[in-house]
């Protein structure tokens, strides 16, 4: 008599759960588990970053207050001190801003900001770096030499004017052609992850080629040109997964420069509206009222940002060394 559906789950669960438990036994027995657990500093960036993380996904629970609903500011309550300070208010540890927001709800909210949109622009950007290298390495001729001469007349400008000038770009095109319902805040974010990511392809693009390059020579590429299958699926299928080792390290390190590169367009003004801030706003607001005696208004949404790309590069390091296996 033929299974039921589910007598056929009820079958597989535990073989998929017994892989599952074998693939975390590996993973804890491997060389890179072993390299996290013998470095102290590896292990303080990994718990300060997974922290930022935590505060991202749950700051609408965590936070005290919410300093993007503009209903439930008060003037009254702008500029002050924190609280271990002469007229500061238990209600606002880390004090307030020009607006009366909680600073430390801003701080808050502002990282969920920033690595939002540093991931959506690493995400971007790999994808096309990853998609536009696998390209230009396994068919080479006139598109390799087209794809590079572009990825090194985009290295010749730094990557903060790349972003600048795609800015300004993508804020033209998009304010003429998307609807009215559309919000500033939104507009804003897609602005930002796509200058941001379009700037940072180079990277994974020059990787990947020179991968690429290598592995289409090899036997495996050739037996699968002499059984007939397509080219496309060799290069995706056979060459890809064995191309995108370094391209995790890349992104890791990646990063923490998109979360860079948004804090300064955001500083500069070309970023999120400062009724939705991010770091970078946050910093930019409160540098108006740094030699005021407002310092907290800077100060502390600088220390969060430091301490947060600090932990992303050292992860990043660690997972260079640790993915090398001539540091073994």
């Amino acid at each position: 008599m033929a299974e039921t559906p589910i007598q056929r789950i009820s079958t597989e669960a535990p073989k998929v759960a017994g892989r599952f438990g074998d693939g975390l036994r590996r993973f804890f027995d491997g060389d890179i588990w072993y390299s996290f657990t013998r470095s102290p500093v590896t292990m303080v960036a990994g718990v300060v970053t997974l922290i930022y993380f935590v505060l991202a996904l749950f700051g609408s629970w965590i936070a005290p207050h919410n300093p993007f609903d503009m209903a439930s500011l008060n003037l009254l309550d702008s500029l002050l001190p924190p609280i271990w300070q002469e007229g500061g208010d238990a209600r606002y540890p880390l004090g307030t801003d020009d607006q009366g927001r909680d600073m430390l709800s801003a701080i808050i909210y502002g990282s969920r900001v920033s690595l939002f949109i540093g991931f959506a622009s690493v995400i971007l950007a790999m994808v096309l770096g990853v998609g536009l290298g696998l390209i230009s390495g396994f068919v080479g001729g006139t598109t390799d030499a087209i794809i590079m001469r572009i990825a090194e007349v985009q290295l010749s400008f730094p990557a903060i004017l790349i972003a600048l000038l795609i800015n300004g770009i993508m804020r033209g095109v998009l304010k003429e052609n998307v609807g009215m319902d559309v919000k500033q805040g939104d507009l804003a974010y897609t602005v930002l992850i796509l200058s941001i990511g379009v700037s940072g392809w180079v990277q994974y693009a020059r990787t990947v080629r020179g991968s690429t390059m290598v592995e289409r020579g090899k036997e495996y590429v050739q037996a699968a040109y002499v059984i007939g299958i397509h080219p496309i699926t060799i290069m995706w299928r056979h060459i890809l997964p064995n191309v995108t080792g370094p391209v995790l390290v890349i992104a890791t390190i990646h990063l923490a420069v998109a979360i860079i590169t948004e804090a300064t367009l955001s500083f500069l003004g070309v970023g999120v509206p400062p009724t939705e801030p991010s770091l970078g706003t946050l910093i930019s607001i409160g540098n108006d009222y740094l030699l005021s005696g407002e310092w907290w208004i800077t100060i502390f949404p600088g220390i969060t940002l430091a301490v947060l790309v600090l932990a992303v590069n050292l992860l990043g390091d660690w997972l260079r060394d640790a993915l090398n296996p001539k540091l073994r």
